[in-house]
């Protein structure tokens, strides 16, 4: 799968897509996407860009939900811990997951100009890392790939 962060495309389609895909994930495995939960997604959806649980707590707010830290930190960890969103730990900020419907390891393109962020998948089975781990004897349970750099975007833009 191809990363789409730094790629015009129909943006109203990923998000549609995405919020239908997670829906339907939840209703066959008997999760529970709450209206505040389904919010949060679709702010992360609205943009390809990293957002802190305060800023989206600042939608939330302005969309008339609670505006007590816990309602994004419960939202956020539901998603995360479903494989709906992931946090990316160089920002401390969190992504909607662009393949929410496939098991894959994220690989995070991160440009420090725009500050969008691109999300691949990583191949474990192949990589130094896992060929690292296999030499230690270690068991690799999660991984999470990220890259900074400059997107195709603000490649040009560089003074």
């Amino acid at each position: 799968m191809q990363p789409i962060g730094f790629k015009s495309h129909d943006h109203g389609t990923c998000i549609a897509h995405s919020v239908t895909s997670v829906q339907k994930q939840c209703a066959e495995r008997g999760l529970q996407l709450t209206p505040v939960r389904q919010r949060v997604l679709e702010i992360l959806l609205a943009k390809h860009q990293a957002m802190g649980a305060y800023d989206i707590l600042a939608v939330l707010k302005a969309d008339g939900f609670s505006a007590q830290p816990p309602v994004a930190y419960r939202a956020l960890d539901f998603l995360v811990g479903n494989g709906f969103a992931h946090k990316i730990e160089r920002l401390n900020a969190f992504v909607a997951c662009s393949h929410p419907s496939s098991e894959h390891v994220p690989a995070f393109l991160i440009c420090r100009v725009c500050e969008n962020v691109a999300e691949g998948i990583a191949n474990l089975s192949e990589d130094t890392v896992a060929a690292s781990a296999r030499d230690a004897g270690f068991i690799i349970e999660r991984a999470v790939v990220e890259a900074e750099g400059v997107c195709p975007n603000c490649d040009g833009a560089q003074p």
